[in-house]
């Protein structure tokens, strides 16, 4: 049990930063470091860094992703596609993971099915060595690549669903994000274009070859974009559904084939 005192004094210092979370934070970082460690964990939290980065992971749906600097942290919206992914996945199905970052998505659902086949993809090699770490002891599989040529040929037109968090925030938006994203998070996996639904699109086309006659591609999107979200699911061939969740405040477009 982490010493009160203790927790009141890094509280203290992190609250003094403007965290929201300040106690919360400092049970974190006292149950995982001690001495000159935990002095250097607040140091950096102080500074910025995102918490995730300094544990070295991030929970998502109840599983712990391991993440680190250069990677995207996984947000708690997201949950939202593995919900749908599991809705959607048959037994013994294989869900791809495109633009993966960390892959939680996929982390959580070989955690959660472990019938299912799982494979993630990101063209930033960063990325795909943490989801190499969170993937490899699953039986998952991780690869370097871009969109649909990522993906093994043995898997095209065989995937029952494709799910991706690919960057949505629009380019003139990212100055308006807060620092720890803004500063520590890789910009291009923020960077979603003029609209924030160029790489969106992208996915949508991808998934075209990739999904099986009965497969779904499920997008993660905000509310505010949701429309136009979907009418890129809905120009590359597929009928748009718009998901939302309260609970996690998720958003998401469920693509089927037309």
């Amino acid at each position: 049990m982490a010493d009160r005192l203790g927790v009141v004094e890094v509280a203290a210092r992190l609250r003094e930063s403007g965290s929201v979370f300040a106690e919360d934070e400092a049970e974190l970082l006292l149950a995982q470091f001690a001495g000159a460690d935990l002095a250097a964990a607040v140091l950096d939290r102080v500074a910025g860094e995102p918490l995730e980065h300094i544990l070295g992971w991030a929970e998502f749906a109840g599983v712990r992703i391991q993440v680190g600097p250069g990677v995207f942290v996984p947000r708690r919206r997201s949950e939202l596609l593995l919900h749908q992914a599991l809705e959607h996945l048959p037994r013994h199905g294989l869900l791809v993971e495109l633009c993966c970052g960390a892959a939680p998505v996929a982390t959580a659902m070989a955690t959660a099915r472990a019938d299912a086949t799982v494979f993630a993809s990101d063209y930033d090699p960063v990325a795909v060595d943490y989801a190499r770490l969170n993937l490899d002891p699953l039986g998952g599989r991780a690869e370097v690549g871009d969109m649909a040529a990522s993906v093994p040929q043995e898997y095209v037109g065989r995937v029952d669903v494709l799910v991706a968090n690919a960057p949505y925030v629009p380019t003139d938006e990212i100055a308006l994000m807060p620092s720890e994203a803004r500063l520590h998070e890789p910009t291009a996996a923020l960077d979603g274009g003029p609209d924030g639904t160029n790489l969106q699109d992208r996915v949508a086309a991808a998934a075209r070859p990739l999904l099986a006659p009965t497969g779904v591609v499920i997008i993660e999107t905000s509310r505010r974009q949701a429309d136009t979200t979907a009418s890129r699911v809905l120009w590359r061939g597929f009928v748009p559904e718009v998901v939302l969740d309260d609970e996690v405040d998720g958003t998401c477009v469920v693509g089927r084939r037309q």
